[in-house]
């Protein structure tokens, strides 16, 4: 009996059975088409309450449950196979995510291998270049010199006859200096301007159905608005390979789809492009973007397994661990990577994820020290030894950078959003994004060129920042020259760090946002090394590195929000585990003060001005949670409900201009993960037909029905049939007829109207849905459908608004 039910349920595409040879020629052309689109896995899944899926090619959510449920229908597939064959591929099914991730961080240190000596090669070559190998930085040209001497005013100390420097003249030296970073950025604007892309807008006039009910005045005014705003969506202007990428990949974990951002493109262009940008002495880093890249490989090489190439839940979990390998090259931090990605980026990261991520961690670590870019042999980058040790006293003084850090941080996130939205709202600036770079360039190289603190890239700074001058190798650096120099306060060196604390703050505030791929992670970490060490002058009997090193730790703190994985960089990044409690102090008082200050970090400051839509449960619960709103609130308008809304008839079939018509209104309304909600009667003792819903089809299978599955020629009267035939309505009709029922999902999520928001913010990050059903409290009638952004909207106009239209 139930075999003959499903079979009822699930009929072929055409009924060839009761049409011409006409028709059963159009039956294999659908089904072809239908098997050139839709995987296997996807196919099998046409059978059940689930229903087929779409690649998600558009500004989309993914549906993690449904991939959760296909998933296992793979994973049966795969184990109801026997012999040895299937035993390897078994085998091979288990083991492919360690394989991946083994894989991306091999490839990960091999792509930031390339890319740290070429920007140490680059960024030299504005001072000059190596007679023996114009393609050696300065470092190895001068190997038995000090490795980073720092050039005064007048003249370089120590002497290093393999490295020319172009003029011996300060002016001349000045000009070619300048000049040659304007070349880089303009090669760095113009390799990102090659990745831009327009995307359907997260926010735009037409996208009505995300504008929550507000009431003024007792008067619902989403409808009225609603008819003069229904225009065709605008389009949003991308650049894939600009700026961090790490706002974008939280989008991406949280379910969301942006198409092109992982590609190959992407990823050639964010190298190039970070070597040329960081070459011309930006307040910028490298290590954002190698998130970015690490992630484009994570995607790149998770394609190539049938585990993750069609499934969007498994490939997220693939790209979390695949974050943690770029900040493991960054920085020479294999544990701090994988506790970023769980701190900072991923919104779902289990155990298993948590493995992965340490092995591909591990593995780009290990890869890296073997390729030895820093020419030391050691995976440490700033590896100091401090010859003197803090005393409680102390504590006192790292509290004060903690402060001093989260008061930079909080003041960062402010005037950074402030300048975006002034300077950047400028026509010609908004036109000509590679003319803010060049504007950026040329302030930051004549602010930063006449200090020789500031004047070499941010990696370099931070390492002279760091020096210990009790150590006999560090001696001659120009730091430590100086703060020998005298018995006294050497006050023209103190105006250097002065100087170079100020025009770091004021650089990295405006160039934080411009469209060359880019981090804030070094800048953060020079300006609290700066302010650190001159801390530390009017600290005597303590090494100043040590103060530097905490500062640095506080500042970026206050602008990035990490804590533990900050804490555990910092001991990476420098070797020094006795230094771990100052760290701690100061990063956790630069968070308490920063949040006060301004509650949102620079990645979540940096989605809220790109637009992205994401949903951040902490955030979202902490804004509904002063407000008793029920579920309710979120019904879109009776206007939108009645487009989305198809009573389906007893014969479960929907003529096919009537789906036609509201398809086209989805499209005006530029919703890329609208849908259709099917509904039909049921007759109730308490009073009337109440619509029960049936099932739910997302507009992207809609259109694939209507457009690809459409017969060449076809009769006005052709039908839809979107429930599988009526049990009790005998045979299906002698019509032609396209069958959407493998896309229609029939046991839809759903909500009462009367629960709090609170339950549906949970539902929809902890569960990932798409969308969710929202039925009448007592008859359980279908009264509205929320999608996951008309929720992510109604959450940022509370954020900013609050309660004020209401």
């Amino acid at each position: 009996m139930t075999s003959e039910h499903e079979a009822s349920e699930h009929t072929p595409l055409l009924h060839s059975n009761r049409l011409s040879q006409l028709q059963h020629d159009q039956d294999e052309e659908a089904q072809s088409v239908i098997s050139s689109t839709v995987t296997k896995e996807e196919q099998q899944l046409a059978g059940s309450t689930v229903g087929e899926r779409l690649p998600y090619n558009d500004y989309t959510t993914i549906d993690w449950l449904h991939d959760l449920v296909k998933d296992s229908y793979r994973f049966r597939t795969i184990q109801a196979r026997r012999g040895l064959r299937y035993k390897f591929l078994s085998l091979f099914d288990a083991s492919s995510g360690w394989l991946a991730v083994m894989l991306i961080g091999t490839l990960t240190a091999c792509v930031a291998f390339v890319v740290d000596v070429a920007v140490a090669t680059v960024s030299d070559w504005k001072l000059g270049y190596c007679t023996r190998n114009p393609f050696l930085n300065r470092e190895g040209c001068c190997a038995n010199k000090t490795p980073f001497l720092v050039f005064s005013a007048e003249k370089e100390l120590g002497e290093c006859k393999a490295w020319h420097a172009w003029s011996q003249n300060y002016a001349r030296s000045f000009g070619v200096y300048v000049g040659l970073a304007l070349v880089f950025g303009l090669i760095s604007s113009s390799l990102t301007m090659t990745t831009k892309s327009e995307l359907p807008s997260v926010k735009t006039a037409s996208d009505a159905a995300l504008t929550p009910q507000i009431k003024i005045n007792g008067h619902d005014e989403s409808d009225d608005n609603q008819a003069a705003t229904s225009t065709s969506p605008g389009g949003k202007v991308m650049y894939m390979a600009s700026g961090s990428g790490i706002p974008e990949i939280k989008t991406i974990l949280s379910g969301f789809s942006i198409p092109s951002f992982l590609s190959l493109h992407v990823l050639l262009v964010k190298a190039f492009g970070a070597v040329f940008a960081v070459s011309t002495g930006m307040c910028l880093g490298k290590e954002g973007p190698f998130v970015h890249i690490s992630t484009c490989v994570g995607y790149l090489v998770g394609s190539l397994f049938p585990k993750y190439s069609s499934n969007g839940r498994q490939m997220r979990q693939l790209l979390s661990a695949a974050c943690s390998s770029g900040l493991s090259v960054a920085f020479g931090a294999p544990i701090g990577g994988v506790l970023f990605s769980y701190e900072e980026i991923s919104t779902y990261f289990p155990r298993k994820v948590l493995w992965k991520a340490f092995l591909c961690s591990l593995s780009a670590a290990m890869v890296l020290k073997a390729l030895n870019p820093t020419g030391t042999g050691k995976l440490v980058l700033f590896e100091t030894n401090y010859g003197t040790d803090y005393s409680p006293i102390h504590y006192l003084v790292f509290a004060l950078l903690g402060v001093a850090g989260g008061i930079f941080g909080g003041l960062f996130c402010k005037l950074n959003f402030a300048w975006s939205k002034w300077f950047r709202a400028f026509s010609i600036i908004k036109q000509n994004p590679v003319l803010e770079v060049g504007i950026v360039v040329l302030a930051t190289t004549l602010l930063q060129f006449p200090n020789p603190l500031t004047r070499e890239p941010g990696d370099i700074v931070i390492k002279n920042l760091l020096v210990d001058c009790g150590d006999n190798e560090s001696q001659r650096s120009w730091v430590c020259h100086n703060e020998a120099a005298a018995e006294n306060t050497n006050w023209n060196y103190v105006g250097y760090l002065i100087y170079g604390t100020l025009t770091k703050l004021v650089l990295t505030i405006i160039t934080f946002g411009i469209k060359v791929p880019s981090g804030v992670i070094i800048p953060a970490l020079d300006a609290g090394a700066l302010f650190g060490r001159l801390v530390g002058q009017l600290i005597p009997s303590i090494s100043p590195g040590i103060f530097a090193m905490v500062g640095a730790a506080a500042f970026l703190a206050g602008v990035s929000r990490m804590t533990i994985s900050l804490a555990v960089i910092m001991f990476e990044l420098t070797g020094q585990l006795s230094y771990t409690v100052p760290n701690m102090l100061a990063i956790l008082i630069a968070k308490w003060v920063a949040d006060s200050i301004s509650s949102e970090g620079v990645y979540d400051l940096a989605q809220t001005v790109l637009g992205h839509p994401f949903l951040d449960p902490d955030t979202a619960l902490s804004i509904v949670r002063h407000r008793a709103r029920l579920t309710e609130t979120l019904i879109p308008p009776p206007r939108t409900m009645s487009e989305i809304t198809v009573l389906v008839p007893p014969t479960n079939l929907v003529p096919y201009s009537l789906l036609k018509q509201k398809l086209a209104q989805l499209h005006d309304r530029g919703l890329m993960d609208a849908g259709l909600v099917l509904v039909q009667s049921s007759s109730r003792t308490t009073g009337g037909d109440v619509p029960m819903c049936q099932g739910y089809i997302s507009q992207s299978e809609l259109e694939f029905g209507l457009t690809r599955l459409k017969p060449s020629s076809f009769p006005a009267d052709l039908q839809v049939r979107v429930l599988g035939h009526a049990i009790d309505d005998g045979p299906a009709p002698d019509c032609l007829e396209i069958d959407l029922t493998p896309f229609v999902d029939r046991t839809p999520l759903s909500i009462c109207a009367k629960a709090p928001l609170e339950y549906a913010v949970e539902m929809f990050s902890k569960l990932g849905l798409r969308y969710l059903i929202v039925t009448e409290e007592g008859t359980g009638g279908m009264v509205g459908v929320i999608i996951k952004k008309r929720l992510v909207g109604y959450i940022e106009h509370l954020r900013e608004h609050g309660d004020e239209d209401e």
